[in-house]
């Protein structure tokens, strides 16, 4: 019986895999077209198991011939010398093309290939009369060697010489990796670890050959429907597959590893197995709880990095701006690794909504007053909240502007604009008590609004968070959580107003109000 998997090679007669058809449709495009290019996309994103079906869509075709390999593991000694590369480079494609049964596979081998020039003639002669693929993953073990920028350059040399009818080469070449090759001579000369010789330009990139790769990796919903599809066939549990596709790509965006994550956890961890919008919210809850590569790496990036901790602090509580640039470092490595992506505006914004959640939970934990909060929240504060499984969300807001105006409202103007959003968040966290979560609408959250949506149990709840700015301002932040209220099909929603005016009256308001038929409790503090 076939699994959904998150480690690793997916197979497709093991495994319950996303119809990628019209994505491997391009790819191939891109090799008839003899382009040399780099799929480079986040960790997880399913790179290596494209590659293997292209494999396998080669294997089946006899006007090609594939030779597929990784630098995964190689070791070191590879990297130390020239020679070594070489070498280890022929040994690698024999053994793969021998894996084929390809009766030439032998030839690839030579002991007087010691340096690049003598490898570029041997390609030449290998490729002679073949349309010769060559796929190489995971190169990013080769982003810190400059002898891997040597081979580029061989690569390069090849293929800029190929059209005047000089010499043979590989027909396409793919990499593929988490970082972006074009850019890796750069990178080596910043780090000190390539130095340039005479006439030698920092930006001549030995990859500036290289076609942009387009295709888009992430899986749309009806993508998603074909897996799904696959599973119900198998399982007959009855689902709306349609609903359950597009709510896992509502909060993952198609990050392959995320959407196959929850469908792991709604197939094997959660009981019974029923397939609802429901039963997504309860694995989103479940595996956003629980380490993994992705979570951990998100957690070292924040913890070590000062600039991308702001950042993303930033763009997710306090609504400043942040212009998407890819000039920019840490723009370019935050959406590197998926975390950002841009809006329509060009701004950035946190690239799906699980990651929304991780990083308001990160910073909510880090919240420097959580841990007085979670005290409240355990003096008595959460049996009021939550009776019969049901949560009483303006009875919440109503607590929390108590606890606010005796503990915070003597606090500099400042730290609070700052930071007031985020004692919110802090509050609200132990409450949901695992039954519950909450995430930011990133790509709504500005200096004046945050909107937050709150799934607990059954329920959903739309709060709306905004700074005082005046009555008109106020008029208007009405209108727009009723207009996010009528796009989410919701009669109810809630807005949390801080009013940091000197002459402001502190006790809070708190009250529901009326407006176009639907109901708004409303609390300024």
């Amino acid at each position: 019986m076939r699994k959904f998997n998150v480690t690793g090679l997916c197979v497709p007669n093991k495994h319950y895999m996303v119809d990628v058809g019209e994505k491997l449709f391009h790819i191939m495009n891109l090799i008839e077209d003899e382009q040399y290019f780099t799929i480079n996309r986040a960790r997880q994103y399913g790179k290596t198991t494209t590659i293997f079906l292209l494999e396998k869509a080669f294997a089946s075709n006899p006007d090609y011939v594939c030779i597929s390999i990784s630098f995964e593991g190689v070791g070191a000694a590879m990297f130390e010398s020239d020679e070594n590369f070489c070498q280890h480079f022929l040994l690698l494609a024999s053994r793969y093309l021998n894996m084929e049964g390809h009766d030439f596979a032998n030839d690839w081998l030579s002991e007087e290939v010691n340096n690049f020039t003598q490898l570029g003639e041997h390609v030449s002669k290998m490729c002679s009369g073949k349309r010769l693929v060559l796929m190489i993953d995971e190169v990013d073990s080769t982003c810190k060697n400059s002898v891997f920028l040597r081979f580029l350059a061989m690569l390069r040399n090849l293929y800029l010489q190929r059209p005047r009818g000089k010499v043979n080469t590989f027909h396409s070449v793919l990499l593929a990796g988490v970082h972006d090759i074009k850019n890796i001579k750069l990178k080596l000369i910043t780090a000190g670890l390539h130095t340039l010789q005479h006439r030698e330009g920092e930006y001549n990139s030995p990859w500036n050959i290289a076609a942009d790769f387009e295709v888009e990796m992430y899986f749309n919903p009806q993508e998603i429907s074909t897996m799904l599809a696959a599973y119900e066939t198998d399982h007959k549990t009855g689902m709306d597959i349609t609903a359950v596709s597009e709510e896992i790509f509502r909060f993952t965006s198609g990050y392959p590893f995320w959407v196959s994550r929850i469908c792991k956890c709604i197939d094997e961890e959660l009981q019974p197995k029923v397939w609802t919008i429901s039963t997504v919210h309860d694995a989103i809850r479940l595996v956003t709880s629980k380490k993994n590569t992705l979570i951990d790496d998100l957690a070292k990036n924040l913890e070590n990095n000062e600039d991308i901790y702001n950042m993303m602090f930033s763009m997710l509580i306090t609504g400043e701006p942040v212009q998407f640039s890819i000039m920019n470092p840490d723009i370019e490595r935050c959406h590197m690794y998926g975390y950002i992506s841009s809006n329509k505006l060009g701004y950035a914004m946190i690239s799906n909504k699980i990651y929304e959640m991780l990083l308001t939970d990160y910073f909510a934990s880090k919240e420097k007053n959580s841990g007085l909060l979670e005290r409240m929240v355990c003096s008595g504060l959460y049996n009021e909240v939550v009776a019969n499984c049901k949560f009483n969300m303006a009875l919440c807001l109503s607590r929390f502007a108590e606890h606010y105006r005796d503990i915070f409202t003597e606090r500099d103007r400042p730290f609070l604009e700052r930071e007031g959003r985020l004692i919110f968040l802090s509050f609200l966290k132990p409450l949901l008590n695992g039954r519950g979560f909450f995430h930011i609408e990133s790509e709504n959250t500005d200096m004046r609004r945050m909107d937050i949506v709150v799934d607990y149990m059954y329920e959903q709840f739309i709060i709306e968070l905004k700074l005082w700015r005046g009555e008109k301002a106020q008029a208007s932040a009405y209108e727009q959580l009723l207009d996010y209220m009528n796009r989410k099909r919701m009669n109810k929603g809630y807005l949390l107003t801080f009013d940091f005016r000197k002459e402001a009256n502190r006790e809070p308001k708190a009250e529901w109000v009326t407006i176009k038929g639907k109901e708004i409790f409303e609390v300024i503090i």
